[in-house]
């Protein structure tokens, strides 16, 4: 046995006490000099314009931790403050010190302590990736709507899900902050792939919420792959999913270990993405097991409202961003279901598939704990095209990967539909995808055609405006004076049978629709082939049952 001097013991001991990291759990925000009806003091203008257009109460768990309470804790020998979340109401606290963490108890506003993490420390971890060679895929021409991209390798990965539909016009992401949660993004600020991403200012905020600090260019290099999926620009090479979008770079995830202590770093991480006015998270990290396995997640954990991580993605979602979260890698393993906070019920979990659709075998399989279809859509996983630090393109496993390659086309999708929510974006993409109907435990809802979710949303814009046009009204007919066609807006009284009949000034019906509608749902339908009609008063005759009116209109 070889011996340690007391002294060596003790500086060992000394260590590890003081790199204990814990979560201290707030009761209340009374003392905050913050108010809700201030709240351009702690949100940006960009963050708040999202919640106006969505229809978004500003609430409690907006406000700021109280900074009393984090300057009470801060004066205590031995404790140092991290940071705080402002939607858990907790802070992240530094220390070992047994009578300082039973002074934190004492606290009258204090709920709860509990330990998040021994240590924390960094090391870079391999991302399956496989280097080859490759030769530059074939250019493609160009079109009516201008300049198409030249995706080189990548083109499979984005023509899985019909991305260059949005692409081509003119949908790349101009306009949409994207936030990145990840491990680091080593050599991003050199790497040529991202030459047009620095050149055009699109980087907009980094921060290291694990070290401290606003660099993040030294760190583990997994985030820099999985942004170079959606930022990339390197024609007939490789071009990601958004490469116009913004983005902001943070870095949550501690490589060097697994504890707790990163879900709060998330949620802090998430946090400045809202104020700061992101309208969409990628995050390819997920919580299972920790190095500490009390501390560890079981499955009936996966059950989208219970971790920390988890209360912390629905929530950025209810503030109205889209959160895209990798399902997991573990398919293979012991664990085999999805992580947390891929088991949101407000979360766009991302599972694997390769370029041809067929699932990955690694992909972690749903549903969550409570039943929940998870993974909820499928990407391009296996096989993914990145770029690494050096600017070289080689293929990754991972639905880190599939992630990112979805992210950006969703934000591509809700660039030209602003004035939508998330959740009605969210919907769409779900309902275009290849398994809506027959969703299972491996792809979810399958594998989204972005070309379908663009009608889908088109057509529900033009609903929308229709049902403000038509208002209170029963009835609207329009244009006026018509012309080749008349578009008619209708909101039954009824549930059955409903006609139409257009009825010159001589009485007689020169067309004649017919129809089932629902009680209170309008009806948008057209009468056509009217330009052969003399111009005229003509009397638009509508029945329902016994329920009749008729309507003056003229040619």
């Amino acid at each position: 046995m070889r011996w340690i001097s007391t002294a060596m013991l003790l500086m060992a001991a000394y260590t590890t006490w003081a790199q204990e990291r814990h979560i201290v759990e707030l009761t209340d925000k009374r003392a905050t000099t913050f108010s809700l009806s201030r709240p351009q003091e702690f949100l940006s203008i960009r963050s708040l314009d999202r919640r106006r257009r969505q229809g978004i109460l500003i609430d409690s768990s907006d406000l700021p931790v109280c900074a009393a309470y984090i300057d009470s804790i801060r004066s205590l020998r031995n404790v140092s403050v991290l940071n705080a979340s402002r939607w858990l109401n907790q802070v992240a606290i530094q220390t070992g010190d047994a009578q300082a963490l039973k002074r934190i108890r004492s606290m009258p506003f204090v709920k709860r302590v509990s330990q998040a993490s021994y240590r924390s420390m960094t090391r870079s971890e391999d991302d399956d990736l496989m280097e080859e060679n490759f030769t530059n895929a074939p250019d493609r021409t160009l079109d009516a709507k201008g300049t198409v991209l030249n995706y080189g390798l990548n083109r499979p990965q984005i023509d899985i899900h019909r991305g260059s539909f949005l692409h081509d016009r003119g949908f790349r992401g101009q306009g949409m902050v994207i936030a990145m949660l990840d491990g680091g993004y080593e050599r991003y600020l050199t790497n040529p792939a991202f030459d047009s991403l620095r050149r055009n200012g699109k980087v907009l905020s980094t921060w290291d919420f694990v070290a401290g600090g606003s660099s993040v260019n030294e760190d583990d290099a997994h985030g820099a792959n999985c942004l170079s999926v959606m930022a990339a620009n390197m024609p007939g090479k490789m071009v990601g999913t958004a490469p116009d979008a913004q983005f902001l770079l943070f870095r949550t995830e501690d490589v060097a270990s697994e504890y707790p202590i990163e879900e709060h770093f998330w949620a802090v991480g998430a946090e400045r993405a809202d104020s700061l006015g992101a309208d969409l998270i990628n995050s390819s990290l997920g919580y299972t097991e920790y190095d500490d396995p009390s501390m560890s997640h079981t499955y009936a954990d996966m059950n989208g409202r219970s971790t920390m991580v988890t209360r912390a993605a629905n929530l950025a979602v209810t503030k109205g961003m889209i959160v895209c979260n990798s399902a997991g890698n573990s398919g293979s393993s012991r664990w085999k279901y999805i992580g947390a906070p891929a088991d949101g019920d407000r979360v766009l979990a991302i599972g694997a598939v390769d370029a041809n659709g067929v699932p990955a075998s690694f992909s972690s399989y749903g549903p969550s704990s409570d039943g929940q279809v998870k993974p909820d859509l499928a990407s391009v996983g296996a096989g993914t095209f990145v770029a690494l630090p050096g600017g070289t393109v080689a293929q990754g496993n991972g639905t880190s990967y599939a992630a990112p390659n979805m992210t950006g086309l969703i934000a591509c999708l809700w660039q030209a539909f602003p004035d939508l929510t998330n959740h009605e974006v969210m919907d769409a993409v779900r309902a275009s995808a290849n398994r809506y109907l027959s969703p299972n435990d491996r792809t979810g809802f399958g594998i989204p055609d972005m070309s379908a979710a663009y009608g889908i949303l088109e057509r529900m814009r033009t609903y929308r405006r229709q049902e403000m046009l038509l208002g209170q009204d029963r009835i609207r007919a329009y244009p006026v004076p018509f012309t080749r066609r008349m578009h008619l807006l209708f909101r039954p009284r009824q549930t059955g049978t409903i006609t139409f009949d257009l009825i010159d000034a001589n009485g007689r019906v020169i067309r004649h629709l017919e129809m089932t509608g629902t009680s209170g749902v309008m009806i948008s339908t057209e009468i056509e082939e009217l330009d052969g009609l003399p111009a005229g008063s003509y009397v638009l005759r509508y029945a329902e049952g016994t329920d009749a009116g008729v309507l003056r209109i003229q040619k």
